[in-house]
């Protein structure tokens, strides 16, 4: 990562500079190293912008989540899938909370809730933290956990529908089978290329297990530092003997249970393309009340526990405002050096050759690195009345939009989280799930939209 990051930021400030050199614009129009400055300003205020945005988002979900978890919800989720889980993740013990964390975030993306699987996701690598012998250096689980997370199947890409509705489209759901065919090519590829390259990616053997993080104080407070074998365990008794109020036992469910639950996953397939539109709004208020409800029924005092996790969001919000500092800067000043239009003008001829016509490659570009800077680019093209939501250009991007993942800013924000410095093979294998996405994208929409 930081070859990457610096990489970034030397080829956007030669390009500027070679801009800037060349540059015999009017005096009262902003020279282009002058706007590489403003840019970064700009990216920085923003990044904490974002931050901020995200505390009421994550203070909500963390704390539904506390309650899910003290009510067994994560126990349950964990039983269910255990024959799943324990083939993909096998350093994860079957009845780990992380195991349930897991699922819930990537049942959030699923349903195309965007930020508001983040808080899950971070509560998954915390607990995924708790078991990372090696403290600052991700895990071959976190990795392919990042992996699956930013090419996660998606069923209804719900922000992207709603784009595509505002910008009049006669059928802005038709990208809910695209999206669908793309994400599982990316996620399926995603597991692939973790497991492989966590061979050639191993941890250095003369680094020292257990090595003490440099804020455990503030780790401790979010609940991550590591108590001793079995301290953060919900599956764990008491000493006095009396049961769990997060779970009644270790033992999987029987297989019926877990091949039952599994089909009701994949029937929720059609359900999604057919009735996406009507769905979705209710997607959000439903978790809550779900969530809330559950956690009452198994006689949680779900005020006092929300409020709790609701505080872990604000916490989680402020550590990794260094990190999205860091990468939005360096994504900030590769777009206002006029980089990425030069990657596009050089290599657009080949991709339209392919099924990628220029007008979406800056959308394909884009995508891994800037979430809103992708959004961004997406509303402009559907909204371009030379192009609309319902041209081949409209749904390829919009396709995009919906089976990528800004992989750059979810390393950021979920290996921040837990001080992840040495990232691994996560951002390799996050890339070779974002190039099969836009390839299936390209491979789907050409078949099913092309003229």
């Amino acid at each position: 990562m930081n070859a990457i990051f610096f990489a970034i930021v030397v080829i956007a400030f030669l390009v500027t500079g070679y801009r800037e050199l060349s540059w015999t614009g009017p005096a009262d129009q902003t020279a282009p190293m002058q706007a590489l400055g403003m840019a970064m300003i700009d990216s920085a205020t923003s990044s904490v912008t974002l931050a901020i945005g995200l505390i009421g988002v994550m203070a909500l979900f963390l704390g539904l989540m506390k309650v899910a978890e003290a009510g067994g919800l994560l126990v349950i989720i964990a039983k269910t899938i255990r024959p799943l889980m324990v083939r993909l993740f096998p350093d994860v013990p079957a009845d780990h909370p992380a195991m349930g964390a897991m699922v819930l975030n990537l049942s959030a993306n699923a349903l195309g809730l965007g930020n508001a699987a983040t808080p899950f996701g971070i509560r998954a690598m915390q607990e995924l933290d708790t078991l990372n012998p090696h403290k600052g250096t991700a895990s071959n689980a976190m990795v392919l956990f990042l992996a699956i997370n930013t090419s996660s199947v998606t069923l209804l890409p719900t922000g992207v529908i709603a784009l595509r509705a505002a910008a009049g489209s006669a059928d802005p759901a038709a990208i809910v089978p695209t999206t669908l065919f793309a994400t599982i090519c990316s996620t399926t590829l995603a597991i692939i290329a973790a497991k492989i390259y966590q061979r050639f990616s191993r941890v250095p053997a003369d680094m020292p297990a257990d090595a003490a993080r440099e804020d455990d104080a503030l780790g401790a407070a979010m609940g991550t530092a590591s108590a001793g074998p079995g301290a953060d365990d919900p599956l764990v008794a008491p000493a006095d003997g009396a049961p769990h109020p997060r779970g009644e036992g270790t033992a999987a469910y029987p297989t019926w249970v877990s091949v039952l639950a599994l089909g009701g996953i994949v029937a929720l397939i059609p359900i999604s393309v057919i009735y996406g539109r009507v769905i979705s709004p209710w997607i959000i208020p439903g978790i809550m009340v779900g969530l809330l409800g559950f956690g009452a029924a198994r006689k949680v005092r779900v005020y006092e526990v929300f409020v709790d996790g609701a505080k872990d969001g604000f916490l989680v919000a402020v550590r990794i405002i260094p990190y999205l500092v860091a990468i939005l800067v360096a994504v900030g000043m590769f777009r206002a050096s006029g980089a990425l239009d030069v990657m596009v003008a050089a290599i657009s001829p080949v991709t339209t050759l392919f099924g990628l016509p220029g007008e979406a490659l800056p959308m394909a570009l884009l995508r891994p690195l800037s979430g809103s800077g992708a959004y961004g680019v997406l509303a402009s093209i559907i909204n371009d009345p030379a192009v609309g939501p319902d041209s081949y250009v409209g749904y390829l991007v919009s396709t995009f939009q919906g089976s990528t993942e800004t992989t750059f800013y979810v390393i950021a924000v979920y290996f921040g989280a837990v001080q992840i410095k040495r990232i691994r093979h996560a951002l390799w294998a996050g890339l070779t799930a974002d190039a099969a996405g836009i390839i299936a994208a390209v491979l789907i929409c050409s078949l099913l939209f092309a003229a």
